[in-house]
């Protein structure tokens, strides 16, 4: 629609203005925590389902539901849309990223190297993590479709690919978002610059064309020298803007995704056009992600004798895909945007280190290195060089451990885990401490995706044992 919804701040019920929480924070910000998710102010203000929200997850958990209902062979064939797509649109962006004045501040910003940020653990453990998050290591998704490759197939080939795809993937998206956070924080930068003018012209009648941006820090010293009484009372309406600032004010997750694009969006020619692509882009990647995800639960209860030889794989697709959309609901409450936080932080993060830990643990130094080996000569036909087995053995083992040990201390110095919630009064986030329940939650959550591992060992050792036990009484 024109103008876009989140381009203006709503008028108040007396329409004499504009909403007093609009007016405290920026359109796009309003929108986003009052209009689309009607946030509430913490966690524990639970609040009630947000039908539209909750109609949507029912929507898309319904369309993955259709995609692997025929099995992994209609899944891929729905992968090369939810894949290529977004390339498509990407490379839309980056030629009109590139063309928008401010762009190369935000080029600028995104490769020159802060050293302060690179010794900060933090920055490691995030970029391993979104590394686990963006090869679906851990998960067993990957798992999951190797498990339906040919026994030839060159896999070793399709790591490297795979891997090399991913990296650049990463580097020509980045290019693209910081080429248009450059955009948005040049716009956000020079309308402070042009208020600050605009108040200084007028309230010390100054002729029109004397103050610039480039003479600006001149002019406001050269005022308060010979007019202080008036300059200190127009003070405090001197914003102090920054480039710098604005782009160090750098978001993650929802926030990048939803405040920073759509702000950035607004602002542009045609912007319609380019925020139905951004949202239909966003759309596909994330089906594609609930498709590798859910492919990775339904493979193995699929293969197993007992659940496949009294259930048809619609009814266990089927199944599957209602207890995720159930559990889905919580995060369409109006507190519910906290809650998908805890999952986003929390449920595979310290537990995706210590699953791939496990794995390559159990695979070079319990079923062996040696063994592995063969079994990749069988199916590629040499053996692995001397640098997959230095990695595999000694180099990823030492960087999750060190990842780990990091995430650990970091955790054990916060103290207290907080989370950020809305405050309508000042039109902000705030930062809040995690309810007792909240914090079991988290415990939960990571405690049930680590426990499979000893439960699982567990299991083995008992069944083993059990054998034993038979086949000595025979």
């Amino acid at each position: 629609q024109d103008p876009l919804p989140w381009a203006t701040c709503p008028l108040n019920t007396n329409r004499t203005g504009y909403e007093e929480e609009c007016e405290k924070t920026s359109s796009t910000q309003y929108f986003w925590y009052r209009q689309t998710l009607n946030i509430s102010p913490s966690l524990e203000a639970s609040g009630s389902v947000q039908w539209e929200q909750a109609l949507c997850l029912t929507l898309a958990w319904l369309v993955v539901y259709l995609c692997i209902l025929r099995g992994t062979e209609s899944t891929g064939k729905v992968v090369y849309v939810t894949a290529s797509l977004p390339y498509c649109v990407l490379i839309i962006y980056l030629i009109r990223g590139l063309t928008l004045h401010g762009a190369v501040n935000g080029l600028v910003y995104m490769f020159t190297p802060k050293l302060e940020q690179l010794s900060n653990p933090k920055t490691w453990i995030s970029a391993a993590t979104q590394i686990f998050f963006s090869l679906g290591l851990g998960f067993g998704s990957l798992i999951a479709f190797a498990s339906y490759n040919e026994p030839s197939n060159n896999c070793e080939r399709h790591a490297i690919i795979v891997s090399l795809i991913n990296s650049t993937t990463s580097i020509f998206a980045s290019i693209v978002t910081f080429s248009i956070y450059g955009f948005k924080a040049t716009f956000n930068y020079e309308s402070c610059v042009n208020k600050v003018i605009l108040l200084l012209l007028n309230a010390f009648d100054l002729e029109e064309g004397s103050l610039t941006a480039d003479n600006l820090n001149e002019m406001k010293d050269y005022l308060m020298a010979t007019h202080p009484q008036e300059y200190a009372r127009l003070l405090p309406q001197l914003k102090n803007c920054s480039l710098e600032a604005e782009l160090d004010t750098a978001v993650q997750g929802t926030g990048l995704a939803f405040i920073v694009y759509s702000e950035a969006i607004k602002n542009m020619e045609v912007p319609q056009l380019y925020s139905v692509l951004y949202f239909v882009m966003l759309l596909m990647l994330g089906i594609g992600s609930m498709l590798g995800n859910t492919a990775a639960i339904l493979t193995p209860l699929t293969d197993s004798r007992v659940i496949a030889a009294r259930f048809p794989k619609e009814v266990i697709s089927g199944v599957v895909c209602f207890i995720n959309c159930v559990i889905g609901l919580i995060f369409t409450m109006e507190a519910g945007n906290y809650w998908f936080d805890i999952f986003n932080d929390y449920a595979a993060t310290l537990s995706l280190l210590l699953i791939v830990l496990v794995e390559t643990i159990a695979v070079c130094y319990i079923y062996g290195i040696r063994r592995f080996e063969k079994d990749l000569h069988t199916m590629i036909g040499h053996k692995p060089n001397w640098y997959w087995k230095i990695m595999w053995a000694f180099v990823s083992p030492l960087l999750i451990i060190s990842l780990f040990i990091f995430y650990l201390t970091d955790y054990i110095l916060t103290g207290t885990l907080q989370y950020q919630a809305w405050d309508a009064t000042q039109g902000q986030l705030v930062t809040k401490d995690y309810p007792g329940y909240a914090l079991a939650v988290i415990g939960l959550l990571v405690a049930a995706s680590t426990m499979c591992i000893p439960l699982g060992a567990l299991v083995t050792f008992i069944r083993k044992r059990l054998k034993r036990e038979s086949v000595s009484t025979v």
